[in-house]
């Protein structure tokens, strides 16, 4: 698709609900929530500690379903999509930043990051996994594995691999949350580099305030409502 055609939304969701069945009975996590994320906006969702803020990103993401309502991605109803389509679609547009890393232990930091370039038939996927790697500082730690690495250096592997599929849409689920403040500030200075530089459409779940206001826009969800701060 032609740049100057793309749709200036990236994501809307709509009627958005989510609620769970357990013995003691329904759980309602939000119910009929509406949502546009620009294309090339960093958004923080914010909340305490079971508020729903992960579940609201596996929706917007398309790794999991609504109770009720829709969502949108880069003008693709996610409804609409079977598992395999779905899928396609996250391969070709999305990338994930957890707290937990999630790198392949068996993998060398080179081969963490190569793989899913690899996987998407990228020309020279070890070429490109190696500058991304010396883009986050690591171009003398390709051969080393999650094991030998440092928390900050295994979430700056994480990030590599998150950026180097080139994703219009990148998730990060309290990216810091393992690390110390130094190091996580240095992390999120990356984080935010690379973005400007790929304008990439960012969206972070986060408890910390100081990320949080690195974003443009902020939201809370409290009570199963979200609202701007």
């Amino acid at each position: 698709m032609d740049q100057s055609t793309l749709s200036p939304t990236m994501i809307e969701a709509r009627a958005l609900s989510k609620h769970f069945d357990t013995e003691a009975g329904r759980v309602e996590l939000f119910t009929g929530l509406d949502l546009e994320i620009a294309r090339g906006e960093s958004l923080a969702i914010i909340g305490r500690s079971g508020a729903g803020k992960s579940t609201l990103l596996s929706l917007l993401a398309g790794l999991d379903t609504p109770s009720s309502g829709s969502v949108s991605i880069d003008g693709h109803r996610i409804e609409a999509l079977d598992d395999q389509q779905r899928a396609e679609l996250r391969a070709r547009k999305i990338s994930f930043i957890f707290q937990s890393f999630h790198l392949l232990p068996e993998l060398t930091a080179l081969d963490n990051v190569r793989l899913p370039l690899e996987i998407r038939g990228t020309d020279n996927p070890e070429q490109d996994a190696r500058q991304w790697l010396a883009e986050v500082g690591l171009g003398e730690r390709t051969g080393h594995y999650p094991s030998q690495l440092s928390g900050g250096e295994q979430q700056r592997v994480a990030i590599a691999r998150a950026f180097a599929t080139r994703p219009s849409l990148l998730f990060a689920d309290e990216p810091t949350g393992n690390l110390d403040e130094d190091t996580g500030g240095a992390i999120i200075d990356q984080l935010f580099r690379l973005n400007a530089q790929q304008e990439t459409t960012l969206i972070l779940i986060t408890h910390d305030q100081e990320l949080a206001m690195r974003c443009r826009r902020r939201l809370r969800l409290h009570n199963g409502v979200l609202t701007e701060v």
